[in-house]
């Protein structure tokens, strides 16, 4: 996965810092992430080091050595929910519109079936518009609306849950 202009890599520990400082770009907007800032650095790191040695369903998208873009999907601890993963992306101011998240979400959404998964889970604010229909386009469908899900600066927004099932094989005859 080595398209240019802007690869879409596996996680990498090199990365780290970087992955961090588009984390907490993204999340500043204070628009697209619950969070509002990212955690400190060794926190960033050593959530990026297990992510490598667990083989984790997580890609950057990179502007050379830079961090533009991520995405993750991160599987349910309990046992009864382990098939189902929770997705989390985001991309650079911009980088946005460039097909970034789309190239990045295929990526996660191929390794995690893969991996087992059966249903990727992702809960977006519902005036994403943006978002929503990159998720439509990518197969997810709408399952809920929360009311007041999130809280910015004592503004409330509503947010959309949405999923998406892995295609079931035809059953043998």
């Amino acid at each position: 996965m080595s398209d240019s202009p802007f690869p879409i890599v596996p996680v990498q520990e090199h990365l780290a810092a970087s992955y961090r400082e588009c984390l907490d770009t993204v999340a500043r907007e204070r628009r697209y992430l619950a969070q509002t800032e990212a955690l400190p650095l060794e926190r960033i790191a050593g959530f990026v080091r297990e992510s490598v040695a667990q083989d984790a369903i997580q890609f950057f998208a990179l502007d050379g050595d830079r961090v533009v873009g991520w995405a993750d999907i991160f599987p349910g601890w309990a046992q009864a929910v382990r098939h189902c993963g929770s997705l989390g992306m985001g991309v650079l101011p911009g980088y946005r519109g460039r097909g970034l998240g789309r190239r990045l979400l295929a990526a996660c959404i191929d390794k995690a079936w893969r991996q087992g998964l059966t249903r990727i889970e992702l809960e977006a604010r519902a005036d994403n518009a943006v978002a929503i229909a990159l998720y439509t386009r990518m197969g997810f469908v709408h399952e809920a609306l929360k009311v007041d899900a999130l809280c910015f600066d004592g503004q409330h927004f509503d947010a959309v849950q949405m999923r998406l099932l892995r295609p079931r094989s035809p059953v043998a005859a």
